[in-house]
């Protein structure tokens, strides 16, 4: 969607073919079995950005959807029992602009909040110095900077796993190193969370600067002397002056397998959503990270009745029954909202994306292909090529650009912020 976008905007005609029925990939949504709600539309998970990703605000700008998402100011972290601690920016500049609100939460002690401080100063000074940042996992580095365990416990893996939906022992350092500097440190307004304020599916339906095929898989790229001529879909020939194959890295052998790529070296990590519905409001906040527990988020999706409990990095829950993790969604959740414990449940369904991302471990970069292919006018898309980021929508939208710019030879990409 991204490269059809960036393309058409400098005077491509462009056909975009989607094997689903929908827009969207990972980020989307679609209705719930009819024996639930029929004509109820719920997101697979819960996708959110922050301002640091410009690429993603620039495609939501091309597409006119960016009123559709709400921004907060404020983190709130609740602990078991319900306190809650709250992080938003000050008054002072960038990189103190959280010094107030961060000495004021109390899910951390003294010795914590000086670890903290002392190792985000260390990132603000080697992240520009350090060779070894992309052979290290970010934890290796936690550990080399002496960070306490309640400040990797509460602080550091919670952001980290939230943002890139892996252990900081599998997050390469170089990746946790770009979360805290982009997200917390660069820009005074950078770490806002910005939220859909409608269903995916109906954000992402209101593309309409391609001709979209939906229900159509490419069954192969059609290549012609060492060129890509086109694509085949439904047995029929659709050529092309050029192709972008913009699907996940072990769809690609299937498609262009002329390309014959090295994918050995990457994995997938799961993301479990799991949508409560209750007879009664049993919070008042919009969202909260949920600490020391296996859920990990819970956002409100309505009148704080029906919420969306995410659990990133979801290995352990992938092979619980559905009503097992069910189970373990409501035991967790009344800990953190005591009304949950007196509120009736509804109902319940829980979304599990085995293959939600893949993982940005040590050394992965190296494997992570560009836009360019040994195919002449055939170039990759998808979160996992070499975009500079993690599995994020940025990511992905950082992708299309460059595959857009590979083709056209027009520049689309936005810089990081810093």
């Amino acid at each position: 969607m991204a490269s059809a976008a960036a393309l058409a905007s400098s005077g491509w005609q462009v056909e975009l073919f989607e094997s689903r029925p929908f827009l969207g990939g990972r980020a989307t949504s679609y209705p719930l079995p009819s024996g639930d709600a029929a004509g109820e539309f719920i997101d697979n998970c819960q996708h959110i950005l922050l301002r640091c990703c410009v690429n993603l605000l620039d495609f939501y700008a091309r597409m006119g959807v960016t009123d559709l998402i709400r921004f907060h100011r404020e983190f709130n972290f609740l602990e078991p029992g319900g306190r809650r601690s709250t992080l938003s920016a000050g008054l002072l500049p960038a990189p103190l602009h959280f010094a107030g609100a961060f000495a004021g939460l109390r899910f951390l002690n003294a010795a914590d909040k000086f670890a903290i401080a002392r190792a985000m100063l260390a990132i603000r000074r080697e992240r520009t110095r350090r060779a070894d940042l992309d052979r290290i996992t970010m934890l290796d580095w936690l550990r080399e900077k002496r960070q306490t365990a309640g400040a990797i416990g509460r602080f550091w893996r919670p952001v980290l796993v939230s943002a890139v939906n892996e252990e900081p022992a599998r997050i390469s350092a170089r990746y946790g190193f770009q979360v805290f500097w982009l997200g917390f440190l660069a820009r005074p307004d950078s770490y806002e969370m910005g939220v859909p304020n409608v269903p995916l599916g109906e954000l992402y339906g209101k593309f309409k600067q391609a001709a979209v095929h939906l229900r159509k898989p490419v069954e192969r790229v059609v290549i012609q002397d060492r060129r890509a001529a086109g694509v085949t879909a439904d047995g029929e020939i659709h050529n092309a002056d050029a192709c972008i194959l913009a699907v996940p890295f072990e769809r690609v052998a299937a498609l262009a397998p002329e390309l014959d790529l090295d994918l050995s070296l990457f994995e997938h990590a799961p993301i479990t959503g799991i949508h409560l519905w209750f007879d009664r409001r049993v919070t008042e906040l919009p969202h909260a990270a949920l600490l020391d527990r296996t859920i990990q988020w819970f956002f409100d999706k309505g009148g704080g009745r029906y919420l969306q409990v995410v659990v990133s990095a979801s290995r352990a829950l992938v092979e619980m029954s559905r009503a097992d993790v069910i189970a373990l969604a409501l035991r967790e959740l009344g800990e953190f909202l005591p009304a949950v414990r007196e509120a009736q449940l509804e109902k319940a369904h829980v979304v599990k994306e085995a293959r939600a991302t893949f993982v940005a471990g040590p050394g992965l970069d190296a494997a992570r292909p560009g836009p360019k292919t040994s195919i002449d006018r055939l170039f990759l898309a998808g979160d996992w090529t070499r975009t500079g980021w993690p599995a994020t929508m940025e990511g992905a939208v950082r992708s299309g650009y460059l595959a857009a710019e590979a083709a056209s030879g027009v520049r689309f990409l936005l810089p990081d912020i810093s």
